[in-house]
């Protein structure tokens, strides 16, 4: 039986944390946060999430790194921003949980075969490649990455019914000039 340890030494901490998340997500009042739960109590998936959104705000303004970027619960936000317009003290949650899950991306510190960030990944160069996103190609891509192939045969007749009405083509979609989209993107990556 293997014992893990449960306390975090000051050391261990990363005190450059919140300001990285502050000036990655816009939000200057992560400092005011007052632990009163609203967003927690107001978040429609915080029943399932590893730790509500207040202990995010804590881990964050405490330099717990690690444990928040590998949590569940930046993952499961719904970006439904009923936490942020109900905070008492006007914190940007939402912007703060994109902002962690772009540093998870960055880090590679997400779950194994957690299909939301390879949906991100592929989505993402989707549309780096040719300017508009291809539904099909996203969610094939999607399955094939995660090792969830199985999954296409359970997708395969809302497919084929999407197929038939039009909503969904095996053609890429794609944009006239992507020459601009290169430039575009080029010069968003120099910047940041």
């Amino acid at each position: 039986m293997e014992i893990q340890r449960k306390v975090k030494y000051e050391e261990e901490l990363d005190r450059q944390f919140l300001g990285l998340v502050k000036e990655l997500s816009g939000c200057e009042e992560i400092d005011r946060c007052i632990q009163c739960g609203t967003c927690s109590s107001s978040c429609p998936m915080s029943v399932y999430m590893d730790y509500p959104p207040r202990k995010i705000i804590a881990m964050i303004k405490n330099g717990f790194k690690e444990e928040a970027l590998k949590s569940f619960t930046i993952w499961l936000c719904p970006s439904c921003y009923t936490c942020q317009v109900r905070c008492p003290a006007n914190i940007k949650i939402t912007d703060v949980m994109y902002a962690l899950k772009r540093m998870a991306i960055g880090e590679r510190v997400y779950p194994a075969r957690f299909a939301i960030p390879v949906l991100d990944k592929e989505m993402s160069k989707i549309i780096a490649s040719n300017g508009r996103n291809s539904e099909l190609w996203l969610i094939l891509n999607l399955y094939l990455k995660s090792r969830k192939p199985w999954g296409l045969l359970k997708m395969a007749p809302l497919g084929l019914k999407l197929m038939k009405t039009g909503r969904m083509s095996l053609k890429k979609e794609s944009i006239k000039n992507k020459e601009q989209l290169r430039t575009l993107l080029k010069a968003l990556k120099e910047e940041a």
